[in-house]
């Protein structure tokens, strides 16, 4: 039985006034928002079905606020485009949040949290001809993931070493692979092997009759925190209204995504082409689909970090306190 973070967590914030944020916050319209319209770029993956479904049934519109949705490759390519002020928040996954706030010293705070991974979510496919059968026989081949170091990497790093492979026996790419064209890369044989996380995974089998070699949710990354929401601290502490509304409407669609797999198949069935996460209702009915919660859950999120440093994407132990949201 799945246990839901209580959704009276953000209620409560979005009630609270946020807290800790800035009073000196700029000037705000008549329904207390800094600001009406947002860009918010969002990784096109089940992942971010909470937020799709909040666009989809008009949450984020009931809160005053106009959402600009950019389909992001990878978080690490929008990270940068969102510190310099193209996006106001941006979903992606914990990982390269992390390596940019500890790396590079980048102002980013944590605002809600996105997914939590489930059995079936993110794996590893081969194709059915492939001469690869077991995870011992990836040794020299080529893994597909989306970009390097990042919690794709994590998530399969993770997986090959408890299975007694290091990672030096396994070859990655050096240039991102986006994951609307993950499968036809793996079917076309520039890749070996490709982790994928659904729908990308299930649309991979339905095309291309991709197999599954190993389901990514086991061993130290069981129920992985996979994707979040971040601002920077700056613009948390000007948008404080803004922000509340976001939580708002974002907090009601994790909550439905979360009790309502219809829910989530219209929205992302409603998407406007593949590359903005569209897939055909075939692809829906059969996807897996993760665990959205509704508030912050620290502990959870200290998870990351952990298994980044024993995994070497981080070089020392790091707590992610500083990076939460108030």
């Amino acid at each position: 039985m799945r246990i839901l973070a209580p959704p009276l967590a953000i209620a409560l914030l979005a009630l609270s006034g946020c807290g800790g944020l800035s009073a000196n916050a700029g000037s705000t319209s008549p329904n207390g928002l800094q600001k009406t319209t947002l860009n918010v770029a969002v990784v096109p993956a089940v992942d971010s079905a909470g937020f799709f479904v909040a666009l989809y049934e008009g949450l984020f519109a009931r809160q005053g606020l106009t959402i600009h949705y950019t389909p992001a490759v990878s978080s690490e390519e929008v990270i940068s485009q969102q510190l310099t002020g193209k996006y106001d928040i941006t979903g992606g996954n914990y990982v390269s949040f992390i390596q940019h706030y500890v790396t590079d010293h980048q102002p980013l705070e944590i605002v809600a949290e996105g997914s939590v991974m489930q059995q079936g979510t993110q794996a590893i496919y081969t194709m059915p001809g492939s001469k690869i059968k077991t995870l011992k026989e990836l040794k020299g081949h080529l893994l597909g993931i989306n970009a390097p170091l990042n919690i794709n990497y994590l998530l399969a790093a993770s997986v090959l070493t408890e299975n007694g492979i290091r990672l030096n026996q396994v070859r990655f790419p050096t240039a991102p692979i986006p994951f609307p064209t993950m499968a036809a890369a793996l079917a076309a044989g520039k890749i070996d092997a490709a982790a994928m996380p659904e729908p990308f995974a299930s649309a991979a089998e339905q095309q291309y009759g991709a197999v599954p070699l190993a389901d990514l949710n086991q061993g130290a990354t069981q129920n992985f925190p996979i994707q979040g929401y971040v601002a920077t601290k700056s613009w948390v502490q000007q948008n404080p209204g803004t922000l509340r509304a976001f939580l708002a409407a974002l907090s009601q669609g994790q909550e439905i995504a979360d009790t309502s797999r219809g829910a989530v198949e219209r929205a992302m069935e409603a998407l406007k082409g593949p590359m903005n996460g569209q897939i055909p209702p075939i692809v829906a009915a059969v996807m897996a689909v993760n665990i959205y919660p509704t508030s912050i859950d620290q502990v959870r999120i200290q998870r990351v970090a952990d298994v980044m440093y024993q995994f070497g994407l981080l070089h020392s132990r790091f707590n992610v306190t500083p990076m939460i949201g108030p």
